[in-house]
């Protein structure tokens, strides 16, 4: 179920950033006519990709240790003892997992990007 989810975000993130591709295309044109490389490009939309899932998989690290924080603090009070503990390792394989997610699904749009043409990209609408 967890594989699922990741999935869905990583499409959710591709659509985020081919509408992006779609509404900045005559910026994307006007950069290729000024000396733009394809690899500029490519780089810029997958930076923007990946910074994207980073700050959603590090929102994600604050607000599941902040609900766990709550649980715990409810469930002493209930007389239950649980422990509250967020590892290192917990929160570096999310923000590995949210980074890698960002990578795969922000590539294709990247390289849309990359791939447009100077002249028919100033010339979109």
């Amino acid at each position: 179920m967890a594989a699922l989810s990741l999935i869905v975000g990583g499409v959710g993130i591709m659509n985020i950033m081919l509408v992006s591709v779609s509404e900045r295309t005559r910026e994307i044109g006007l950069r290729k006519a000024v000396g733009a490389s394809n690899n500029n490009i490519l780089i810029q939309f997958l930076l923007e990709s990946i910074a994207i899932t980073f700050l959603g998989g590090l929102m994600g690290i604050i607000g599941g240790a902040l609900i766990s924080f709550i649980v715990a603090k409810i469930a002493q009070v209930l007389g239950y003892n649980w422990d509250y503990a967020v590892s290192l390792f917990s929160i570096f394989l999310a923000i590995s997992v949210s980074t890698i997610i960002g990578i795969i699904f922000g590539l294709y749009p990247a390289r849309k990007a990359s791939r447009l043409e100077p002249v028919e990209a100033l010339r979109y609408e």
